[in-house]
Order: C-alpha cells, then sequence, then structure tokens
C-alpha cells in the first residue's frame, strides 16, 4: 500500500466552505500520487476556531469548543471524501468534549464511514497547565484492509509500553500524528517514532502542524517534517527513513510500505527486536537486585 503523510499548515476561513475545500484539495493530492492510508497531524482541527473570529480563536478557552462544535460537519466530510477516493484517513486530532474537559481526540475514517477513535494518552505540560486538556481511555488497534493500525498521538509517541501495547494486540503500523513548536519538541516526536518502530519492527508514520499560526495562541509556532519510518534492517533503508519532507515545508510525504516487509523482518531481520522484547523483563527479574558490598 501507499501511505501519505501530511505536513500540514493552520489557514484563516471565513466559513466552512473554504475548510472543506482545502480538506478536499489535500485528500484530493494523496489520493492522485496513489495514496491508501492518509494521515493529518495533532491539533491542526484547530484552524477550525477561526470560524468563530478572530476574537473567539485568539482565546485559548474559546477555541477549544468552537472547533469541537464542528465536530460532526468535519466527520460527515471526511467520511464522503474517503468514500470518494476510497482512502483511509486519520483526520487532524480535534478537542472532544463527552466530560466537563476535553480530551485530544483523533478520528480514523474509511470508505464505509468511521472506523474508530483514539484519545491522546499522556499530556504535555501545556495541556496539563495551561490548556486544561484531560487523557481519554483505551488504545484500540483498527483492523482494516490496509493492515492493522494503531495511534499515538504526538506525546505519547515518546512512551514505549502504549506503543508496546498496540504493537502486542497486533498492531503492523503506528500513526503519529504531532503538533510541535520547537525543533527540540519535534525531534522528540522524531526520535520516539523512530525508536518505536526499531523496537517493534513495524511502520510509524509522523504527521505534523508546520508554519506561524497568527490568530490561535495555542499553535502560534509549527515546527516539523512528515515522515514514514521503519526498523533499520533487512527490506528498509539503512537510515530507519522510509520518507520525509522537508522541514518546515507543507506537503505529502508518501511512500510505498509493505505489510510482508514488515511480517519478514520480525521473523528474520538482522535483529529480532519485536520478538525479544519479553526478554528484558526477564533480564530485569533475574539481574536487579543489591550489588556485592
Amino acid at each position: 500500500m501507499k501511505i501519505a503523510a501530511a505536513a500540514y499548515p493552520l489557514t484563516y476561513f471565513n466559513d466552512f466552505a473554504e475548510y472543506a475545500a482545502k480538506i478536499t484539495h489535500w485528500v484530493a493530492d494523496a489520493a492522485g500520487q496513489g495514496a491508501d492510508l492518509l494521515v493529518f497531524p495533532e491539533y491542526a482541527a484547530m484552524e477550525l476556531a477561526s470560524l468563530g473570529g478572530r476574537a473567539v480563536a485568539i482565546d485559548i478557552e474559546a477555541a477549544l469548543h468552537e472547533v469541537a462544535r464542528h465536530g460532526p460537519a468535519v466527520d460527515a466530510l471526511h467520511c464522503a471524501l474517503a468514500a470518494q477516493y476510497g482512502v483511509h484517513i486519520l483526520g487532524a486530532s480535534a478537542p472532544h468534549f463527552a466530560q466537563t474537559r476535553p480530551t485530544n481526540r483523533a478520528t480514523f475514517y474509511g470508505p464505509h464511514g468511521i472506523i474508530g477513535t483514539t484519545d491522546k494518552q499522556i499530556m504535555t505540560r501545556f495541556e496539563r497547565e495551561t490548556w486544561h486538556i484531560i487523557p481519554g481511555a483505551g488504545l484500540p488497534v483498527f483492523d482494516t484492509p490496509r493492515g492493522k493500525i494503531g495511534v499515538i498521538i504526538c506525546y505519547d509517541s515518546e512512551f514505549p509500553l502504549l506503543a508496546r501495547a498496540l504493537v502486542d494486540a497486533g498492531a503492523e503500523i503506528l500513526l503519529a500524528p504531532s503538533c510541535t513548536d520547537s525543533v527540540a519538541g519535534f525531534y522528540r516526536v522524531r526520535i520516539g517514532s523512530m525508536a518505536r518502530a526499531l523496537e517493534n519492527q513495524c511502520i510509524v508514520v509522523q504527521s505534523p502542524t508546520v508554519g506561524p499560526c497568527d490568530f490561535c495562541p495555542a499553535l502560534d509556532e509549527n515546527i516539523g517534517a512528515a515522515s514514514i519510518y521503519g526498523p533499520p534492517d533487512r527490506g528498509f533503508p539503512p537510515t530507519g527513513i522510509i520518507a520525509q519532507t522537508p522541514l518546515n515545508a507543507p506537503g505529502w510525504a508518501v511512500a510505498d510500505v509493505s505489510l510482508a516487509a514488515i511480517h519478514d523482518v520480525r521473523r528474520d531481520g538482522a535483529v529480532l527486536n519485536h520478538l525479544h522484547w519479553p526478554e528484558q523483563a526477564q533480564r530485569l527479574t533475574q539481574n536487579t537486585g543489591a550489588g556485592n558490598a
């Protein structure tokens, strides 16, 4: 199959039709390049805050509610596009109010409708201390014709046990939508994603927001490059980077990916990280303890 990861800039819209036109253009572009699976970034849906006007968009609390209220229309648009182009789409994550405070939720769409959702599990300091976003429950694996897919949203990619839980549940591909405001932040997610690809011998797809945004203070600076990673082993590039966009350049990173290559490297790679993962706990049990005086 062919995967497309978006390096996506935020736009100020005057109405929902402008947003729909932008998303339609991006999906058509990726589908036109033969992509089967499209990934949009974390919090890229915050551009919808502009529909409330600039005063709402610059208010970090009001912006959350403005974006959330467009959720049904966003779902309908993505469902229609997934059906029209016969693709699977991880939509840009957005605030979702199931409780008093929102979760950061990414919705996965297929040609026949919404497949499911994933909420971010571990909040960054900004999300905890300023935005008051709360973690969601559950780490689903989506079983699709394109493979078994899990989602690790941004900061979640830096915690190996989350990804491993998805892989143990069958995931072959992990999607890592991200939103980072510094080079260091981008590389934390990049390094985490590459490490997850190495230790689980799987594909990891990073899709970031890019460029400045003068109407949404929570996303005022966006730094990143879209990338598709694999294990640096047989059947994959020695760097582990299958495809990437230039830093901060909008566009799609597109690459052909073979599920057979994932299965092959897990079975007969130069190293067998996926197979040998349980040995860590065994070795710790045997070897951890007080040293000799």
